[in-house]
């Protein structure tokens, strides 16, 4: 109870975009994320089944979000990220922090990280974890 006091009160709600591209149709993860970021608190988009990178990005500008999240477990990741990193960036949003979590091998999370891809989760990360790290880093880069 003392650390949720010691919080700063944001002027507004985190906002975050939580997508499953690709092929994928298992959203059940992603479902629990999303419930999980909006009990934190935080604002949540989430675009649904099958989506394309071109579809995520454009959301994420649309809905003016401050993280997109995705939800990969097809092993495309280290095509999938990239390549909405790329988009983000194209439009004008380098500044979106982007996440997400899936079966992620060690070294290609390290290899997506040098591609401006912030922290990934596996399997049965809690989810306090992934709530902790954006909240940490909405702290150093959004102003209120």
């Amino acid at each position: 109870m003392v650390a949720a006091l010691e919080k700063k009160a944001r002027s507004r709600p985190i906002r975050v975009l939580v997508a499953k591209p690709g092929l994928d149709g298992h959203d059940r993860g992603a479902k629990v994320v999303a419930a999980a970021l909006r009990d934190a608190g935080m604002e949540v988009i989430y675009t649904g089944l099958h989506q394309t990178p071109d579809m995520i990005a454009t959301a994420a500008v649309q809905e003016d979000v401050d993280v997109v999240g995705l939800s990969i477990l097809s092993g495309a990741h280290m095509t999938l990220f990239p390549r909405v990193r790329a988009l983000l960036t194209e439009a004008g949003r380098p500044d979106i922090l982007l996440t997400g979590g899936g079966i992620i091998p060690e070294e290609d999370a390290a290899a997506l990280e040098q591609l401006g891809v912030g922290r990934l989760f596996g399997p049965g990360t809690p989810t306090g974890d992934l709530i902790s790290y954006i909240e940490q880093w909405a702290a150093t880069h959004l102003k209120d």
